[in-house]
């Protein structure tokens, strides 16, 4: 699949939600989505990721911004995952299939203690209310990601 560029349309999706029921990216047409993947539910970096997308959420909430958590883990895993770290103010949607996964490109080869094996890349989308692409942060380190993503998203109403 060809890479994902800014500018283009995200890829449509309906995926089962932490909040109940799915959510499509149709239901969210107007709003800012910051879609973030990330590897795996309770591991240090996707803890700290979602910890502080859940600090800054009335932030983002304030912009109009949705937060919105990939990973291929399961809805139970999603939320043990929320009730043990006490997360709130995003929504975290499971791709078990890893269909959305592939459509955003996030697959990729990693090494894991000397095995090659394929996972998800941590990346960031931020989509404008049209659903297209505003931008893209790919390999992202999460020390300071959070609040660059939400700096993006203030200018964007400028």
């Amino acid at each position: 699949m060809a890479q994902l560029q800014e500018g283009q349309m995200a890829p449509a999706f309906t995926l089962p939600a932490t909040s109940g029921g799915e959510v499509s990216l149709a239901s969210l047409a107007g709003k800012v989505v910051v879609l973030y993947f990330y590897p795996k539910d309770d591991t240090p970096g996707c803890t700290l990721e979602a910890k502080t997308f859940c600090n800054l959420s009335p932030e983002f909430e304030a912009e109009g911004a949705a937060i919105l958590g990939v990973s291929r883990d399961s809805i139970p895993s999603h939320e043990k995952f929320m009730a043990k770290h006490a997360l709130s103010g995003l929504t975290l949607l499971a791709d078990t299939d890893g269909s959305v996964c592939e459509a955003y490109g996030v697959i990729k080869e990693k090494n894991m203690y000397g095995k090659k094996v394929m996972g998800i890349e941590r990346t960031t989308f931020v989509l404008d209310g049209d659903g297209r692409i505003a931008k893209i942060y790919p390999r992202v380190k999460v020390d300071g990601h959070a609040e660059a993503v939400l700096t993006f998203v203030r200018s964007l109403k400028g």
